[in-house]
């Protein structure tokens, strides 16, 4: 194809263009969905999956996802198979290095899925292009994503993406409207198995906690040191919780459990201790079944939105929270203005002054949202007893 000007996108008759992307994901019988990143990532794709297997009913989804990602395949309804690769392009630890026959062997293991159809999903940072690429030394027919910069024929179709600052999930979403697929429903679902609601439900009965009263779900953890709000801290809000006469579930992986371990302040019989007890479902059912969560921007702030819970979150200057904030369920983010904001670290230079927040005020929002916005007279009374213990 011939540029007039090599930097500049070609001017492809949209409509044409999508019209015919429609009409081969309606012929395809299997399609791949490629989203390498995280649990909470994985979690965003659910509308698209429901929005397919609405309009694409007998089709065979298989999601190709990160060994962390994986794990949240069985959470999202529509997904039929799981590919696990862990790839150059998405490799932020650096530890990968170039290597030609792991690339090919990759490409000769998506080729064995026999697809019909690949569809790219990447946040608006994220370049499409080098799975697409994969996709296609597999022999995958149809390729379709989003990107700001044209590659060719790499994709066989290329949409323009909307804007940076759109929510993940309607840029998801923005992929298959732009083919003539309307969406089903923009809000996160997540499919619990009995097994996993069963193995929660005596986790938490073995811990002690009382079902029949409320609890609050406590989760320092996060994907990178520049969105963990400080573990003593976390630790600080779940002992103000305990004095106050609230159950309080930890929960994340086992490298929290050390770290919380190590903290004083958990030594009331109120403070259970899950972390790195949960895989990620019964992760998920706990959360379910919160009256409130504290967390980071994480998996655990998409899956309290996804069943409804309110949630405080410590959302640090990393990124905007417009493109990943709870947008069902009530929640309050809480951040410090800081210049360097959105930084899209995964270290923070200097010593998170976006997150100096103190653990009072997330507390105070916390029984905020526990009363409704209007306190009733037990939650008034613990916003007081908060306020003065901050003094």
């Amino acid at each position: 194809m011939l540029l007039e000007d090599p930097y500049r996108p070609p001017q492809i008759s949209q409509q044409k263009h999508f019209s015919q992307g429609y009409k081969e994901l309606l012929k395809a019988r299997k399609i791949l969905l490629v989203r390498l990143d995280n649990i909470g990532d994985v979690i965003m794709i659910g509308p698209a999956v429901r929005a397919l297997r609405a309009y694409l009913k007998d089709v065979h989804i298989t999601l190709m996802a990160s060994p962390a990602g994986r794990l949240a395949a069985p959470l999202v309804p529509g997904i039929d198979a799981t590919i696990t690769e862990r790839t150059i392009w998405q490799d932020m630890s650096g530890e990968l290095t170039m290597d030609k026959k792991r690339e090919l062997a990759q490409a000769k293991r998506i080729r064995k899925g026999n697809f019909d159809a690949a569809i790219i999903f990447t946040s608006f940072s994220q370049s499409p292009y080098p799975p697409a690429f994969a996709c296609y030394l597999a022999g995958i027919p149809v390729r379709i994503a989003q990107s700001k910069e044209f590659g060719g024929g790499v994709l066989t179709h290329w949409i323009r993406p909307p804007a940076d600052e759109l929510h993940q999930v309607d840029r998801n979403l923005h992929l298959l409207e732009s083919l003539g697929l309307p969406s089903k429903g923009r809000d996160l679902q997540v499919s619990l198995s009995r097994r996993s609601e069963s193995n929660a439900e005596k986790l938490l009965r073995r811990a002690k906690v009382k079902l029949s009263e409320e609890f609050v779900a406590v989760v320092p953890g996060a994907s990178c040191q520049a969105r963990e709000y400080p573990i003593e801290r976390f630790v600080r809000i779940a002992g103000r919780l305990a004095r106050d006469g609230i159950q309080v579930v930890l929960l994340g992986s086992a490298k929290e459990r050390v770290r919380l371990q190590a903290e004083e302040g958990l030594s009331s019989p109120l403070i259970h201790n899950l972390a790195g007890f949960t895989g990620v479902g019964e992760f998920a059912a706990i959360i379910s079944k919160a009256s409130l969560v504290f967390a980071n921007d994480s998996s655990a702030m998409h899956l309290a939105d996804a069943f409804g819970r309110p949630s405080v979150v410590l959302f640090s200057g990393t990124d905007r929270e417009s493109q990943w904030q709870p947008r069902f369920s009530r929640s309050v983010l809480l951040r410090k203005h800081t210049d360097c904001a959105p930084c899209y670290r995964m270290k923070c230079p200097y010593g998170l002054e976006c997150l100096d927040i103190d653990p009072a005020e997330a507390v105070i929002s916390g029984y905020q949202l526990m009363s409704g916005g209007t306190p009733r007279r037990r939650h008034e009374r613990l916003i007081e007893t908060t306020l003065e213990g901050a003094k």
